[in-house]
């Protein structure tokens, strides 16, 4: 009698512990998001027309190139990928700008939204990332008493005896000083990643650690965010009509066919889902971007149908994904560029029409003419 009260009393557990996961739905689809930082769509359109972009030609001829505009935000990468992983603009996540911002809260990414979905243990997740500032560093946020730290802190506020950095701010309260650092914004998010890797550099490294990560991973339902960063740093460094610039993109695209390969030899490329973006443009002629609010999306998503912003990348993802976003709180901003806008679609504003902020020279500066792109 014993046994068979201990034997019923443990298949309760089982079921008590099984059935809320037999209950969730499996994903229906893999995605990956695979991210050229810096990548003006000019660009991405010209090589397309050169035949210098094979795989994303191939890619989109299963599914579409639209056009994504930067509506809100800066056009730099902590606001770009911030905005890309949740689906937000900075009043909902507080990430403005590379010098603005702070740790993204608990279940806001896109990372999150799939676990909460399809349970964390039914699904991997999985984030590589070229850069090792901007986006990836998982920098905790913390508040100390500035008398108790043996070193002076740097700060991003004006303060006699202080250094002048974005590591925090100092603040006074009851006439005791504080030195405070919300965070890097991907501080929580990456607690709810199963593998994070960032400030991998080269494309070439970045690429290597994703088939690492397919070949552990790929045989379960998964979600990647892959990113390369040497777009961006050929434009900072040599210039918007660098050979070197176009020559990133091509290494991204190669990067694109990898993956490809790898998901078919894995015998899940039919279920996966492709969406290649970026966070910014350039500047025409220049090697940096202060105002870069032409972008792209391209994916093997049949259902993609229209241009969008940048926060429409997430809900894309999301409905790919077969999520409900009509229960998710507080309710995305973006829409999925699957399916019909229910509001105007915003256009960015060229840069001569932009309202004043900050900088009122840049602001009301006169729009440049695109000019042809050199090959």
């Amino acid at each position: 009698m014993r046994k068979w009260i201990c034997g019923i009393a443990v298949l309760a557990l089982v079921l008590v512990w099984a059935v809320p996961i037999l209950a969730q739905p499996a994903m229906m689809n893999n995605a990956i998001l695979l991210g050229w930082d810096g990548c003006h769509r000019d660009h991405v359109k010209n090589l397309l027309k050169e035949g210098k972009l094979p795989n994303l030609q191939k890619l989109i001829g299963e599914g579409k190139l639209v056009d994504v505009d930067v509506t809100s935000g800066a056009t730099d990468t902590k606001a770009g990928w911030s905005q890309i992983l949740t689906g937000y603009r900075p009043e909902i996540t507080g990430v403005y700008s590379n010098g603005r911002y702070r740790d993204i809260p608990a279940g806001y990414s896109v990372f999150e939204r799939l676990r909460a979905q399809y349970g964390a243990e039914r699904i991997a997740t999985v984030a590589t990332i070229g850069k090792s500032g901007h986006c990836g560093e998982i920098n905790a946020p913390f508040k100390k008493k500035v008398d108790e730290i043996k070193e002076k802190p740097k700060t991003d506020v004006k303060d006699p005896g202080f250094k002048k950095t974005t590591l925090g701010k100092v603040i006074e309260e009851n006439g005791v000083k504080y030195l405070v650092f919300e965070g890097s914004p991907y501080y929580t998010m990456h607690h709810n990643v199963d593998e994070w890797h960032f400030g991998l550099k080269e494309d070439e490294r970045v690429c290597a650690k994703a088939l690492e990560m397919l070949d552990k991973y790929g045989k379960k339902p998964f979600f990647f965010f892959v990113h390369c960063a040497e777009v961006d740093h050929s434009g900072h460094g040599h210039g918007e009509k660098s050979k070197e610039y176009d020559d990133a993109i091509i290494s991204g695209d190669k990067v694109l066919g990898k993956l490809v390969e790898k998901l078919k030899q894995l015998g899940v490329y039919e279920k996966t889902l492709i969406y290649v973006t970026a966070d910014h443009g350039f500047d025409i002629d220049g090697k940096g971007h202060g105002y870069a609010p032409y972008v792209f999306l391209g994916t093997n998503d049949k259902k993609v149908m229209r241009d969008g912003t940048r926060a429409d990348i997430t809900p894309t993802i999301l409905a790919g994904l077969g999520v409900d976003m009509s229960k998710i709180t507080p309710p995305l901003d973006g829409e999925p560029l699957s399916k019909p806008a229910t509001k105007p679609v915003e256009k960015a504003k060229p840069r001569g029409e932009r309202k004043p902020k900050g900088d009122a020279k840049q602001a009301t500066a006169k729009p440049k003419k695109r000019a042809a792109v050199a090959k």
